[in-house]
């Protein structure tokens, strides 16, 4: 998916849309900014600008295109017996892409999946290069043999010692290896866009 300058959309969106403006620098920047602005005024935003900017906001956290997203909804609500925005969050979480930056082998979501699309991934087994392959409860992710000497790799177990994974995941940074221990669960409060918001966009 293709996303434009990141710093323009983080100001738009947020910083939490992209790890790469969860800086320092950046936070100064709109801070200065935020004082320039100071008394300038704002015009107030519809209903539905606010469902198109928490949309966006879900789409460049997970680094999806607007047909995967729809998608994604449809199947979410159309689970029998299951909470559409729990079942969502679920589906985005479990996402191969999305797991390896949660094990910490990749700095942001973008990393991740391109470790994937390079095949440095499998699953059980069997290599994946499938960013959006659904990762099931105890699947077994590992990186590939022949990928641990690469540089993202090299010093993972030191670089990851102190990282902490979400409650549904273990990693071994030593063995480069995790399984998914439960279905992925994010609190509300957790999340960087207003999934009910996002919900009665595609309710519409």
């Amino acid at each position: 998916m293709r996303s434009g300058p990141k710093y323009k959309i983080c100001k738009r969106l947020g910083s939490s849309v992209f790890e790469k403006c969860q800086t320092q620098k950046f936070m100064l920047s709109e801070a200065r900014q935020g004082k320039a602005k100071k008394g300038t005024g704002r015009r107030n935003i519809s209903d539905y600008g606010k469902q198109l900017l928490e949309k966006q906001k879900i789409r460049y956290t997970y680094g999806l295109s607007e047909s995967q997203l729809r998608r994604y909804v449809r199947e979410a609500t159309e689970r029998k017996g299951a909470n559409t925005g729990s079942e969502l969050v679920r589906r985005l979480e479990a996402r191969l892409d999305n797991v390896i930056f949660r094990a910490g082998l990749g700095a942001t979501r973008a990393m991740s999946r391109q470790l994937v699309s390079h095949g440095h991934i499998t699953v059980n087994g069997r290599r994946i290069t499938i960013p959006s392959y659904e990762v099931k409860e105890g699947d077994i992710i590992r990186v590939r043999e022949g990928s641990r000497i690469r540089t993202p790799f090299a010093s993972a177990a030191e670089r990851l010692e102190n990282h902490q994974t979400p409650v549904w995941l273990t990693f071994d940074p030593k063995k480069l290896e995790g399984t998914l221990t439960a279905n992925p669960v994010v609190e509300p409060t957790q999340l960087a866009f207003d999934l009910g918001v996002v919900l009665e966009y595609y309710s519409r």
